[in-house]
């Protein structure tokens, strides 16, 4: 079984309970604008046995190199460490709307991904959604719709958009009270997802931690 069919079966487990200890698929570090540094960050997956998770910092890819040296050195300290998946978020233009877009599962050293992990938003022709979609499948990674009601335009006419330019996947679970305690918004979330199923589309979950705790926002 490939790593992208893997994780395909693994997001299409995800239901309202898989955030943020089964599965955490939108996360930050200091190497864009998170708190914590991408060991800490994993060190504290590790002690919240968290099965999968995917540091998805805006346009850099950084926290790789570091996460997989501290998870290869720790192999035999740990009865269970966390599943690494490959992510990133990268702003573009979807229905001239600035969106966010995660990359999951991609091939890190892919020549295609050069635009967007340069440590800044990414301008011209490269701001397009139809551009990002085109590199993350060429990079052999997935493409999800991040928090669809955070933007100032409806979040159906922006998941049919995604549908239509070969979005893989949306964040259907998501916090957006931003509650000290991660939970997704119940009704929102649910309609979100109902909207994904219905175009046949993933549903995806993440705290978008961005403080020093992994299991909130």
């Amino acid at each position: 079984m490939s790593d992208l069919v893997k994780l395909k079966k693994i997001i299409s487990s995800i239901g309202p309970d898989s955030c943020p200890y089964a599965i955490n698929f939108h996360c930050h570090t200091l190497c864009s604008d998170g708190s914590l540094s991408p060991v800490q960050l994993i060190k504290q997956a590790t002690t919240l046995n968290v099965g999968h998770i995917s540091v998805t910092d805006h346009h850099s890819i950084s926290a790789y190199v570091e996460m997989n040296v501290w998870l290869n050195q720790n192999k035999s300290e740990f009865k269970k460490l966390p599943t690494l998946w490959t992510g990133i978020e990268i702003s573009c233009l979807l229905r001239n709307c600035i969106v966010h877009v995660i990359g999951l599962g991609f091939d890190l050293t892919h020549q295609s991904l050069q635009p967007y992990t340069r440590g800044e938003a990414p301008i011209g022709q490269h701001l397009r959604a139809e551009s990002v979609v085109s590199s993350l499948h060429e990079a052999g990674g997935l493409v999800v719709l991040a928090h669809p009601a955070r933007y100032r335009l409806p979040y159906t006419e922006l998941i049919e958009e995604a549908a239509r330019l070969g979005f893989d996947a949306g964040e259907a679970w998501y916090n957006y009270e931003h509650s000290s305690i991660w939970h997704p918004s119940d009704y929102i979330c649910k309609s979100i997802n109902h909207k994904l199923i219905s175009l046949g589309l993933l549903s995806t979950c993440g705290t978008d931690t961005h403080g020093l705790q992994i299991t909130c926002r």
